[in-house]
Protein backbone atom coordinates (compact mmCIF):
# COMPACT_ATOMS: atom_id res chain seq x y z
CA UNK A 1 0.00 0.00 0.00
CA UNK A 2 1.68 3.15 -1.20
CA UNK A 3 0.12 5.40 1.41
CA UNK A 4 -2.81 5.94 3.74
CA UNK A 5 -6.03 7.27 2.20
CA UNK A 6 -8.01 9.45 4.60
CA UNK A 7 -11.08 9.29 2.34
CA UNK A 8 -11.75 5.87 3.89
CA UNK A 9 -12.52 5.04 7.52
CA UNK A 10 -9.71 2.47 7.53
CA UNK A 11 -7.11 1.07 5.18
CA UNK A 12 -8.27 -2.53 5.57
CA UNK A 13 -11.60 -4.07 6.49
CA UNK A 14 -11.45 -7.73 7.48
CA UNK A 15 -14.81 -9.48 7.23
CA UNK A 16 -14.46 -12.42 9.63
CA UNK A 17 -12.22 -12.85 12.66
CA UNK A 18 -11.11 -16.45 12.22
CA UNK A 19 -7.60 -17.73 11.56
CA UNK A 20 -7.08 -16.12 8.16
CA UNK A 21 -8.91 -12.93 9.05
CA UNK A 22 -7.15 -12.12 12.29
CA UNK A 23 -3.76 -13.05 10.80
CA UNK A 24 -4.35 -10.51 8.03
CA UNK A 25 -5.47 -7.92 10.57
CA UNK A 26 -2.53 -8.41 12.94
CA UNK A 27 0.08 -8.29 10.17
CA UNK A 28 -1.56 -5.28 8.48
CA UNK A 29 -1.64 -3.36 11.76
CA UNK A 30 1.98 -4.29 12.37
CA UNK A 31 2.78 -2.77 8.98
CA UNK A 32 1.12 0.52 9.89
CA UNK A 33 -2.34 0.13 8.42
CA UNK A 34 -5.58 1.20 10.06
CA UNK A 35 -7.61 -1.99 10.41
CA UNK A 36 -11.16 -2.92 11.34
CA UNK A 37 -12.31 -6.50 11.93
CA UNK A 38 -16.01 -7.34 11.63
CA UNK A 39 -16.97 -10.53 13.46
CA UNK A 40 -20.49 -11.70 14.35
CA UNK A 41 -19.35 -14.23 16.95
CA UNK A 42 -15.95 -14.37 18.66
CA UNK A 43 -12.41 -13.71 17.53
CA UNK A 44 -10.68 -16.94 16.61
CA UNK A 45 -13.50 -18.38 14.54
CA UNK A 46 -14.07 -22.09 14.02
CA UNK A 47 -10.51 -23.16 14.77
CA UNK A 48 -10.37 -21.66 18.25
CA UNK A 49 -13.97 -22.18 19.35
CA UNK A 50 -15.40 -25.16 17.41
CA UNK A 51 -12.49 -26.89 15.69
CA UNK A 52 -8.73 -27.23 16.08
CA UNK A 53 -8.33 -26.26 19.72
CA UNK A 54 -11.34 -27.80 21.50
CA UNK A 55 -11.08 -31.06 19.54
CA UNK A 56 -7.39 -31.39 20.38
CA UNK A 57 -8.20 -30.76 24.04
CA UNK A 58 -10.67 -33.66 23.89
CA UNK A 59 -8.02 -35.79 22.18
CA UNK A 60 -5.61 -35.02 25.02
CA UNK A 61 -8.23 -36.24 27.50
CA UNK A 62 -8.66 -39.35 25.35
CA UNK A 63 -4.89 -39.89 25.45
CA UNK A 64 -4.92 -39.70 29.24
CA UNK A 65 -7.78 -42.24 29.33
CA UNK A 66 -5.82 -44.64 27.12
CA UNK A 67 -2.70 -44.17 29.24
CA UNK A 68 -4.61 -45.16 32.36
CA UNK A 69 -6.19 -48.14 30.62
CA UNK A 70 -2.80 -49.33 29.37
CA UNK A 71 -0.88 -48.49 32.54
CA UNK A 72 -0.30 -52.15 33.43
CA UNK A 73 1.77 -52.53 30.26
CA UNK A 74 4.21 -50.05 31.81
CA UNK A 75 4.25 -51.68 35.23
CA UNK A 76 1.78 -49.29 36.84
CA UNK A 77 -1.42 -50.62 38.36
CA UNK A 78 -4.06 -47.93 37.90
CA UNK A 79 -7.80 -48.02 37.40
CA UNK A 80 -10.21 -45.79 35.52
CA UNK A 81 -13.23 -45.05 37.70
CA UNK A 82 -15.23 -42.92 35.30
CA UNK A 83 -14.98 -39.97 32.91
CA UNK A 84 -16.38 -36.77 34.39
CA UNK A 85 -17.83 -35.09 31.29
CA UNK A 86 -18.40 -31.85 33.18
CA UNK A 87 -14.76 -31.68 34.22
CA UNK A 88 -13.67 -32.56 30.68
CA UNK A 89 -15.75 -29.64 29.40
CA UNK A 90 -14.23 -27.33 32.01
CA UNK A 91 -10.73 -28.33 30.93
CA UNK A 92 -11.60 -27.91 27.23
CA UNK A 93 -13.22 -24.51 27.76
CA UNK A 94 -10.32 -23.37 29.93
CA UNK A 95 -7.88 -23.99 27.10
CA UNK A 96 -10.11 -22.17 24.60
CA UNK A 97 -10.82 -19.20 26.89
CA UNK A 98 -7.16 -18.66 27.74
CA UNK A 99 -6.24 -18.53 24.05
CA UNK A 100 -9.24 -16.29 23.32
CA UNK A 101 -8.17 -13.80 25.98
CA UNK A 102 -4.65 -13.79 24.58
CA UNK A 103 -5.87 -13.22 21.02
CA UNK A 104 -8.24 -10.45 22.12
CA UNK A 105 -5.35 -8.75 23.87
CA UNK A 106 -3.18 -8.96 20.75
CA UNK A 107 -5.88 -7.39 18.58
CA UNK A 108 -6.56 -4.59 21.05
CA UNK A 109 -2.84 -4.02 21.62
CA UNK A 110 -2.26 -3.38 17.92
CA UNK A 111 -4.98 -0.77 17.70
CA UNK A 112 -7.34 -2.85 15.58
CA UNK A 113 -11.00 -1.85 15.80
CA UNK A 114 -13.17 -4.88 16.52
CA UNK A 115 -16.76 -4.45 15.37
CA UNK A 116 -19.22 -7.04 16.63
CA UNK A 117 -21.94 -7.62 14.08
CA UNK A 118 -22.91 -9.26 10.79
CA UNK A 119 -21.20 -7.73 7.78
CA UNK A 120 -22.35 -7.54 4.16
CA UNK A 121 -20.41 -6.20 1.18
CA UNK A 122 -22.17 -3.16 -0.34
CA UNK A 123 -19.38 -1.88 -2.59
CA UNK A 124 -15.78 -2.78 -3.47
CA UNK A 125 -14.70 -0.54 -0.58
CA UNK A 126 -17.52 -0.73 1.97
CA UNK A 127 -19.22 -3.16 4.33
CA UNK A 128 -22.59 -2.64 5.98
CA UNK A 129 -22.72 -4.05 9.50
CA UNK A 130 -25.85 -5.07 11.41
CA UNK A 131 -24.96 -4.51 15.05
CA UNK A 132 -26.29 -6.68 17.93
CA UNK A 133 -28.95 -4.06 18.76
CA UNK A 134 -30.26 -4.15 15.18
CA UNK A 135 -28.85 -0.81 14.11
CA UNK A 136 -26.77 -0.43 10.95
CA UNK A 137 -23.28 0.92 10.45
CA UNK A 138 -21.31 1.21 7.21
CA UNK A 139 -17.52 0.99 7.29
CA UNK A 140 -15.39 2.07 4.32
CA UNK A 141 -11.91 0.79 3.55
CA UNK A 142 -9.35 1.03 0.79
CA UNK A 143 -9.25 -2.78 0.72
CA UNK A 144 -11.36 -5.62 2.07
CA UNK A 145 -10.41 -9.17 3.05
CA UNK A 146 -13.26 -11.71 3.03
CA UNK A 147 -12.58 -14.35 5.68
CA UNK A 148 -16.04 -15.58 6.63
CA UNK A 149 -14.96 -19.18 7.17
CA UNK A 150 -16.96 -22.39 6.77
CA UNK A 151 -19.69 -24.55 8.27
CA UNK A 152 -20.13 -28.34 8.40
CA UNK A 153 -21.34 -29.89 5.14
CA UNK A 154 -24.55 -31.90 5.11
CA UNK A 155 -25.45 -35.06 3.23
CA UNK A 156 -28.47 -34.52 0.95
CA UNK A 157 -31.55 -36.03 2.52
CA UNK A 158 -29.97 -36.35 5.98
CA UNK A 159 -30.79 -33.53 8.38
CA UNK A 160 -28.75 -32.96 11.51
CA UNK A 161 -31.14 -32.45 14.41
CA UNK A 162 -28.43 -31.67 16.98
CA UNK A 163 -29.48 -34.65 19.11
CA UNK A 164 -29.39 -38.01 17.31
CA UNK A 165 -27.73 -36.72 14.13
CA UNK A 166 -25.06 -34.14 14.82
CA UNK A 167 -22.29 -32.19 13.13
CA UNK A 168 -18.89 -31.52 14.66
CA UNK A 169 -20.29 -28.31 16.21
CA UNK A 170 -22.83 -30.21 18.34
CA UNK A 171 -20.48 -33.14 18.94
CA UNK A 172 -18.10 -30.85 20.82
CA UNK A 173 -20.71 -29.86 23.37
CA UNK A 174 -22.43 -33.18 24.10
CA UNK A 175 -23.15 -33.50 27.81
CA UNK A 176 -22.91 -37.29 27.76
CA UNK A 177 -20.76 -39.91 26.07
CA UNK A 178 -22.72 -41.97 23.53
CA UNK A 179 -22.70 -45.72 24.10
CA UNK A 180 -22.34 -46.17 20.35
CA UNK A 181 -21.72 -43.86 17.43
CA UNK A 182 -21.60 -43.99 13.64
CA UNK A 183 -19.25 -41.52 12.01
CA UNK A 184 -20.12 -40.61 8.42
CA UNK A 185 -16.83 -39.58 6.84
CA UNK A 186 -13.33 -40.96 7.30
CA UNK A 187 -11.39 -37.73 6.90
CA UNK A 188 -9.57 -35.84 9.65
CA UNK A 189 -12.70 -34.69 11.50
CA UNK A 190 -14.31 -38.12 11.45
CA UNK A 191 -11.18 -39.97 12.54
CA UNK A 192 -10.52 -37.56 15.39
CA UNK A 193 -14.02 -37.84 16.84
CA UNK A 194 -13.92 -41.62 16.36
CA UNK A 195 -10.73 -41.64 18.43
CA UNK A 196 -12.26 -39.56 21.22
CA UNK A 197 -15.47 -41.55 21.52
CA UNK A 198 -13.73 -44.90 21.26
CA UNK A 199 -11.31 -43.90 24.03
CA UNK A 200 -14.27 -42.78 26.14
CA UNK A 201 -15.77 -46.27 25.84
CA UNK A 202 -18.20 -45.97 22.95
CA UNK A 203 -18.60 -48.54 20.19
CA UNK A 204 -17.66 -46.67 17.03
CA UNK A 205 -18.15 -47.39 13.33
CA UNK A 206 -16.80 -45.21 10.52
CA UNK A 207 -18.52 -45.15 7.12
CA UNK A 208 -16.43 -43.71 4.27
CA UNK A 209 -17.59 -43.51 0.66
CA UNK A 210 -14.05 -43.75 -0.72
CA UNK A 211 -11.92 -46.91 -0.48
CA UNK A 212 -9.67 -45.63 2.34
CA UNK A 213 -9.65 -43.55 5.50
CA UNK A 214 -8.00 -40.11 5.20
CA UNK A 215 -8.31 -40.53 1.42
CA UNK A 216 -6.10 -37.56 0.53
CA UNK A 217 -3.12 -39.20 2.26
CA UNK A 218 -0.67 -41.70 0.81
CA UNK A 219 -2.25 -45.14 0.56
CA UNK A 220 0.42 -46.61 2.86
CA UNK A 221 -0.55 -44.11 5.57
CA UNK A 222 -4.24 -44.82 5.10
CA UNK A 223 -3.62 -48.57 5.35
CA UNK A 224 -1.57 -48.13 8.54
CA UNK A 225 -4.34 -46.07 10.16
CA UNK A 226 -7.00 -48.57 9.09
CA UNK A 227 -4.96 -51.40 10.60
CA UNK A 228 -4.55 -49.49 13.87
CA UNK A 229 -8.26 -48.63 14.09
CA UNK A 230 -9.27 -52.21 13.37
CA UNK A 231 -6.90 -53.44 16.07
CA UNK A 232 -8.48 -51.01 18.53
CA UNK A 233 -11.96 -52.27 17.70
CA UNK A 234 -13.22 -49.35 15.62
CA UNK A 235 -15.43 -50.80 12.88
CA UNK A 236 -14.79 -49.63 9.31
CA UNK A 237 -17.14 -49.63 6.33
CA UNK A 238 -15.03 -48.36 3.44
CA UNK A 239 -16.28 -47.74 -0.08
CA UNK A 240 -19.82 -47.49 1.29
CA UNK A 241 -22.28 -44.66 0.69
CA UNK A 242 -25.05 -43.63 3.04
CA UNK A 243 -28.55 -43.44 1.57
CA UNK A 244 -30.53 -42.66 4.71
CA UNK A 245 -30.28 -41.97 8.43
CA UNK A 246 -33.45 -42.49 10.43
CA UNK A 247 -33.58 -41.22 14.03
CA UNK A 248 -35.88 -42.66 16.67
CA UNK A 249 -36.31 -42.49 20.42
CA UNK A 250 -33.81 -45.35 20.79
CA UNK A 251 -31.12 -44.07 18.40
CA UNK A 252 -30.38 -43.83 14.68
CA UNK A 253 -30.44 -46.39 11.89
CA UNK A 254 -28.16 -45.75 8.93
CA UNK A 255 -28.85 -47.41 5.58
CA UNK A 256 -25.98 -48.01 3.15
CA UNK A 257 -26.07 -48.29 -0.62
CA UNK A 258 -25.73 -52.08 -0.49
CA UNK A 259 -28.94 -52.29 1.51
CA UNK A 260 -27.27 -53.10 4.84
CA UNK A 261 -27.98 -51.09 7.99
CA UNK A 262 -26.08 -49.93 11.06
CA UNK A 263 -27.61 -48.74 14.31
CA UNK A 264 -26.19 -46.56 17.08
CA UNK A 265 -27.12 -44.00 19.72
CA UNK A 266 -25.66 -41.17 17.67
CA UNK A 267 -24.60 -40.30 14.11
CA UNK A 268 -21.91 -37.74 13.36
CA UNK A 269 -21.93 -36.19 9.88
CA UNK A 270 -18.27 -35.41 9.18
CA UNK A 271 -17.94 -35.11 5.41
CA UNK A 272 -16.08 -31.80 5.36
CA UNK A 273 -16.90 -28.10 5.53
CA UNK A 274 -18.60 -25.70 3.11
CA UNK A 275 -17.59 -22.03 2.60
CA UNK A 276 -19.75 -19.30 4.12
CA UNK A 277 -20.32 -17.08 1.10
CA UNK A 278 -24.12 -16.88 0.89
CA UNK A 279 -25.69 -13.69 2.18
CA UNK A 280 -22.51 -11.62 2.40
CA UNK A 281 -23.19 -9.47 -0.66
CA UNK A 282 -21.07 -11.16 -3.32
CA UNK A 283 -23.53 -10.31 -6.10
CA UNK A 284 -23.63 -6.63 -5.19
CA UNK A 285 -19.92 -6.25 -5.91
CA UNK A 286 -19.58 -8.79 -8.74
CA UNK A 287 -17.35 -11.36 -7.04
CA UNK A 288 -16.87 -14.58 -9.00
CA UNK A 289 -17.38 -17.96 -7.33
CA UNK A 290 -16.95 -21.63 -8.13
CA UNK A 291 -18.98 -24.20 -6.18
CA UNK A 292 -19.48 -21.57 -3.49
CA UNK A 293 -15.78 -20.74 -3.15
CA UNK A 294 -14.44 -17.32 -4.10
CA UNK A 295 -12.13 -17.35 -7.11
CA UNK A 296 -8.71 -15.87 -6.31
CA UNK A 297 -5.29 -15.57 -7.91
CA UNK A 298 -2.00 -16.73 -6.36
CA UNK A 299 -2.02 -13.67 -4.07
CA UNK A 300 -5.60 -14.32 -2.89
CA UNK A 301 -6.97 -11.35 -4.87
CA UNK A 302 -10.54 -11.86 -6.06
CA UNK A 303 -12.07 -10.74 -9.37
CA UNK A 304 -12.56 -7.31 -7.73
CA UNK A 305 -9.12 -5.68 -7.34
CA UNK A 306 -9.80 -4.11 -3.94
CA UNK A 307 -11.11 -7.34 -2.40
CA UNK A 308 -9.05 -10.33 -1.24
CA UNK A 309 -10.22 -13.61 0.28
CA UNK A 310 -8.47 -16.06 2.61
CA UNK A 311 -9.13 -19.24 4.55
CA UNK A 312 -12.04 -21.61 4.08
CA UNK A 313 -13.89 -19.37 1.59
CA UNK A 314 -11.33 -20.11 -1.13
CA UNK A 315 -10.55 -23.56 -2.64
CA UNK A 316 -7.26 -24.15 -0.84
CA UNK A 317 -6.48 -26.51 2.05
CA UNK A 318 -8.98 -25.90 4.87
CA UNK A 319 -6.34 -25.70 7.59
CA UNK A 320 -5.84 -22.97 10.17
CA UNK A 321 -2.14 -22.64 9.39
CA UNK A 322 -2.97 -22.15 5.72
CA UNK A 323 -5.33 -19.33 6.73
CA UNK A 324 -2.55 -17.76 8.81
CA UNK A 325 -0.16 -17.86 5.84
CA UNK A 326 -2.76 -16.46 3.43
CA UNK A 327 -3.67 -13.62 5.79
CA UNK A 328 -0.03 -12.65 6.26
CA UNK A 329 0.61 -12.82 2.52
CA UNK A 330 -2.34 -10.53 1.76
CA UNK A 331 -1.29 -7.95 4.35
CA UNK A 332 2.26 -7.91 3.03
CA UNK A 333 1.02 -7.66 -0.56
CA UNK A 334 -1.03 -4.59 0.38
CA UNK A 335 2.05 -3.13 2.07
CA UNK A 336 4.08 -3.55 -1.11
CA UNK A 337 6.43 -6.18 0.30
CA UNK A 338 6.03 -8.65 -2.61
CA UNK A 339 5.78 -11.86 -0.55
CA UNK A 340 6.23 -15.20 -2.29
CA UNK A 341 2.99 -17.00 -3.23
CA UNK A 342 2.14 -19.99 -1.04
CA UNK A 343 3.28 -23.42 -2.21
CA UNK A 344 0.28 -25.44 -1.06
CA UNK A 345 1.97 -28.73 -1.87
CA UNK A 346 4.57 -27.89 0.76
CA UNK A 347 2.02 -27.35 3.54
CA UNK A 348 2.10 -29.93 6.36
CA UNK A 349 -1.09 -31.85 7.20
CA UNK A 350 -1.87 -33.63 10.47
CA UNK A 351 -4.82 -35.78 11.56
CA UNK A 352 -4.71 -35.98 15.37
CA UNK A 353 -6.26 -39.42 15.71
CA UNK A 354 -4.67 -42.18 17.78
CA UNK A 355 -2.32 -42.89 16.04
CA UNK A 356 -1.66 -39.57 14.36
CA UNK A 357 -1.23 -39.18 10.61
CA UNK A 358 1.18 -36.48 9.40
CA UNK A 359 2.34 -35.69 5.89
CA UNK A 360 3.83 -33.11 3.58
CA UNK A 361 4.38 -33.12 -0.17
CA UNK A 362 3.31 -35.63 -2.80
CA UNK A 363 1.99 -39.12 -2.33
CA UNK A 364 3.47 -41.88 -4.48
CA UNK A 365 0.37 -41.78 -6.69
CA UNK A 366 0.49 -38.01 -7.23
CA UNK A 367 4.25 -38.07 -7.94
CA UNK A 368 3.73 -40.80 -10.53
CA UNK A 369 0.85 -38.89 -12.12
CA UNK A 370 3.14 -35.86 -12.43
CA UNK A 371 5.67 -37.85 -14.39
CA UNK A 372 8.30 -38.62 -11.78
CA UNK A 373 10.13 -41.91 -11.68
CA UNK A 374 9.39 -42.63 -8.05
CA UNK A 375 11.50 -44.31 -5.41
CA UNK A 376 10.15 -44.82 -1.93
CA UNK A 377 11.05 -46.43 1.36
CA UNK A 378 8.83 -47.40 4.28
CA UNK A 379 10.32 -47.60 7.77
CA UNK A 380 8.33 -49.55 10.36
CA UNK A 381 8.25 -47.93 13.81
CA UNK A 382 8.69 -51.41 15.27
CA UNK A 383 12.41 -50.79 14.83
CA UNK A 384 12.40 -47.44 16.64
CA UNK A 385 13.43 -47.50 20.29
CA UNK A 386 11.31 -44.54 21.41
CA UNK A 387 8.25 -45.91 19.62
CA UNK A 388 8.73 -49.18 21.51
CA UNK A 389 8.99 -47.24 24.78
CA UNK A 390 5.79 -45.35 23.98
CA UNK A 391 4.02 -48.49 22.82
CA UNK A 392 3.46 -46.95 19.38
CA UNK A 393 3.15 -48.65 16.04
CA UNK A 394 3.20 -47.02 12.63
CA UNK A 395 5.36 -46.11 9.66
CA UNK A 396 7.43 -43.38 8.05
CA UNK A 397 7.30 -43.39 4.26
CA UNK A 398 9.58 -41.24 2.11
CA UNK A 399 8.79 -40.61 -1.55
CA UNK A 400 11.54 -39.28 -3.80
CA UNK A 401 12.34 -38.77 -7.46
CA UNK A 402 14.90 -41.29 -8.70
CA UNK A 403 18.26 -39.57 -8.36
CA UNK A 404 16.49 -36.41 -7.20
CA UNK A 405 14.89 -34.71 -4.22
CA UNK A 406 12.44 -35.94 -1.63
CA UNK A 407 8.92 -35.28 -2.90
CA UNK A 408 6.88 -36.31 0.12
CA UNK A 409 7.04 -37.65 3.68
CA UNK A 410 4.13 -39.59 5.19
CA UNK A 411 3.96 -40.76 8.81
CA UNK A 412 1.60 -42.68 11.07
CA UNK A 413 2.23 -43.14 14.79
CA UNK A 414 2.07 -41.58 18.21
CA UNK A 415 3.25 -37.92 18.23
CA UNK A 416 4.30 -37.92 14.57
CA UNK A 417 2.63 -34.53 14.20
CA UNK A 418 5.60 -33.15 16.14
CA UNK A 419 7.97 -34.56 13.49
CA UNK A 420 6.34 -32.88 10.51
CA UNK A 421 8.39 -29.68 10.68
CA UNK A 422 11.61 -31.54 9.84
CA UNK A 423 9.81 -33.31 7.00
CA UNK A 424 8.50 -29.96 5.75
CA UNK A 425 12.02 -28.55 5.59
CA UNK A 426 13.25 -31.63 3.73
CA UNK A 427 10.51 -31.40 1.11
CA UNK A 428 10.45 -27.63 0.69
CA UNK A 429 14.21 -27.33 0.42
CA UNK A 430 14.39 -30.09 -2.22
CA UNK A 431 16.79 -32.18 -0.13
CA UNK A 432 17.92 -35.52 -1.56
CA UNK A 433 17.62 -38.71 0.54
CA UNK A 434 21.41 -39.10 0.73
CA UNK A 435 21.74 -35.54 2.07
CA UNK A 436 19.16 -36.15 4.81
CA UNK A 437 20.79 -39.51 5.62
CA UNK A 438 23.92 -37.63 6.72
CA UNK A 439 22.05 -35.85 9.51
CA UNK A 440 22.43 -37.43 12.94
CA UNK A 441 19.27 -37.76 15.01
CA UNK A 442 19.33 -38.04 18.80
CA UNK A 443 18.79 -41.53 20.21
CA UNK A 444 16.31 -42.66 21.35
CA UNK A 445 13.80 -40.31 19.70
CA UNK A 446 10.91 -40.70 17.31
CA UNK A 447 12.78 -38.34 14.97
CA UNK A 448 15.22 -41.16 14.30
CA UNK A 449 12.48 -42.77 12.25
CA UNK A 450 12.70 -39.92 9.73
CA UNK A 451 16.43 -40.45 9.48
CA UNK A 452 16.06 -44.22 9.21
CA UNK A 453 13.62 -43.92 6.30
CA UNK A 454 16.05 -41.67 4.44
CA UNK A 455 18.95 -44.02 5.23
CA UNK A 456 16.95 -46.85 3.68
CA UNK A 457 16.14 -44.78 0.60
CA UNK A 458 19.82 -43.81 0.29
CA UNK A 459 20.68 -47.51 0.12
CA UNK A 460 22.18 -47.92 3.59
CA UNK A 461 19.44 -49.07 5.98
CA UNK A 462 20.36 -49.42 9.65
CA UNK A 463 17.47 -50.65 11.79
CA UNK A 464 15.31 -51.68 8.85
CA UNK A 465 15.33 -54.31 6.17
CA UNK A 466 16.80 -53.40 2.80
Amino acid sequence: MSGLDDTFDVDLIVLGGGSGGYAAALRAAELGMRVAVIEKDKLGGTCLHRGCIPTKALLQTADVVETVRESACFGVQASLDHIDTGAVATYRDGVVNALFRGLSGLVAGRGIELITGTGRLVSPTAVAVTLPDGTQRTVSGAHIVVATGSVPRHIPGISADGQRIVTSDEALTLDAIPRSAIVLGGGAIGCEFATVWHSFGAQVAIVEALPHLVPLEDQAASAALEKAFARQGISLRLGAKVTAATPSAEGVTVTLDDGSTLAADLVLVAIGRAPVTDGIGLDSVGLETDRGYLKVDERCRTSVPTIFAVGDVIPTLQLAHVGFAEGIMVAETLAGLDPAPIDYLGVPRVTYSHPEVASVGMTSAVATERGYEVQDAVYDLAGNGKARILGSTGIVKVVSAKGGPVLGVHMVGKRVGELISEAQLIVNWDARPDEVAQHIHAHPTLSEAVGEAHLALAGKPLHSHS
